[in-house]
């Protein structure tokens, strides 16, 4: 009896399944020396989770490496670029997609931003439950919170900051949660606190919507009058969220900007 040899699958002549494309943090950049050590850290907790995958890093701006010399580095490889930004700003929308089109050897797609997303909003309640919000704040009628953004000009990232505004305001139980920015749209922060002063709200906390240190993380920290959480920075959850952004983009699922009409939190611990 003759046995009929079938040949094997692409990449896998040797039983071993084609590497997977490199995942490309992309980071804005930052004249604070802690925000790289940050982005370093949180591309670690992202290589605990998935060992084995190739994560790289390039910067906007400000930082080595810069995108462009990421990309390069990579060749005519393979690889999924995941913004660590929060809305769909220019950054998004022009220059990492002109970073792409100046490495046309490079097999590349983008995921969409990292905002809004509940794993997002998990990582924010959890920063702020970290610099002192209690399980009593929820639903609080003396409590409210800030969620302090970078701005942009862009409607849609201004869109994107508000209904995660909205979600952290269900999350914590229906708290009130205003968006405020550090430039380039209204409100200010410092405006957003009297506003919620006026109203009533004594006890208002700075949700920092910053994913590392920085000057506009600062700045927002500095109008807190009662806590200010820190950036989201290396929470689980922001390592969690970036690499299922990746999976999503490399699946070829357009950029996810969810409804999220359906959110289910899990019940506070």
């Amino acid at each position: 009896m003759h046995r009929i040899r079938y040949p094997s699958p692409p990449g896998h002549a040797s039983g071993t399944a084609p590497a997977a494309p490199a995942l490309v943090a992309v980071a804005h950049g930052s004249r604070d020396p802690r925000a790289l050590h940050t982005v370093t850290e949180l591309l670690a907790r992202v290589r605990e989770l998935r060992p084995g995958l190739d994560v790289r890093l390039g910067h906007i701006e400000l930082n080595a490496p810069l995108l462009p010399e990421t990309l390069h580095a990579l060749g005519s490889g393979d690889a999924v670029l995941v913004p660590l930004l929060l809305g769909r700003g220019h950054h998004v929308k022009h220059d990492i997609p002109a970073a792409v089109a100046a490495a046309p050897a490079l097999r590349a797609r983008t995921a969409g931003p990292l905002g809004p997303h509940p794993l997002l909003v998990e990582a924010l309640h959890g920063r702020l439950a970290e610099a002192g919000w209690h399980p009593s704040d929820r639903g609080s009628r003396d409590s409210a919170v800030v969620l302090a953004a970078a701005g942009s000009r862009d409607p849609e990232s201004a869109a994107d900051t508000r209904r995660t505004a909205r979600l952290l305001g269900e999350r914590l139980g229906g708290v009130p949660v205003v968006p405020a920015y550090a430039s380039a749209a209204a409100p200010t922060v410092r405006a957003a606190v009297r506003a919620l002063a006026a109203r009533g709200h004594h006890r208002i906390a700075i949700a920092s919507y910053f994913t590392a240190p920085g000057r506009f993380a600062s700045a927002a920290a500095a109008g807190a009058p009662w806590i200010a959480a820190a950036p989201l920075g290396a929470h689980p959850a922001m390592a969690r969220l970036l690499l299922h952004r990746y999976d999503w983009a490399r699946a070829g699922g357009a950029p996810e900007y969810e409804t999220l009409m359906n959110t289910r939190f899990p019940a506070p611990a």
